[in-house]
């Protein structure tokens, strides 16, 4: 039956000679990244907290922004993923999906591309600030830095969500 399928729909020779996927087996999304099996299980577990399937595009997306030290673009997600086997459309639906259950946000938008990253660091209301360095353009998470949440209410203003991002120079550029 695998084979017939993988026949079907025209996968990529690498993977057509693979074997099913079997516990233990090694992913399409996984194999040559450099990720670890810690980070691995550390993505499937996030996964069967939030009561989503842990398929194999959410477990590589999830490795990616547990590595990371900063938010990420779509784009620089998918660089990550080195065997290729998912196009953008995967991607943004997998993002989609993970930011529906709170694992995953959209820390801010600068220019036209949406930046994400783990959800682990942020409340319901508040995340931790940001700093866009404006010379190099490299984005620093502060998560030490704590604001208060803005005043507003008695203008009639509800707000749902604070998000801050500095911009300014960085130590390296300044």
């Amino acid at each position: 039956m695998a084979a017939l399928l993988r026949q079907r729909y025209h996968l990529p020779d690498a993977l057509r000679a693979r074997a099913p996927f079997a516990p233990g087996a090694s992913s399409p999304f996984g194999g040559g990244c450099g990720m670890t099996a810690p980070l691995e299980d550390k993505a499937r577990q996030m996964l069967l907290r939030a009561k989503l399937y842990r398929t194999e595009a959410r477990v590589a997306i999830l490795q990616v922004l547990i590595q990371a030290a900063r938010p990420l673009r779509q784009d620089q997600i998918a660089e990550q993923l080195t065997a290729r086997a998912m196009n953008k459309a995967t991607v943004y639906r997998t993002l989609q999906s993970l930011i529906e259950v709170g694992l995953v946000h959209r820390a801010f938008t600068y220019g036209r591309a949406a930046y994400f990253e783990l959800a682990d660091h942020c409340t319901e209301q508040q995340c931790h600030p940001h700093f866009t360095c404006t010379s190099c353009g490299v984005t620093h998470c502060l998560m030490d830095v704590l604001l208060p949440m803005a005043k507003v209410s008695q203008r009639g203003f509800v707000v749902n969500r604070q998000q801050v991002r500095l911009e300014g120079l960085c130590p390296t550029c300044a």
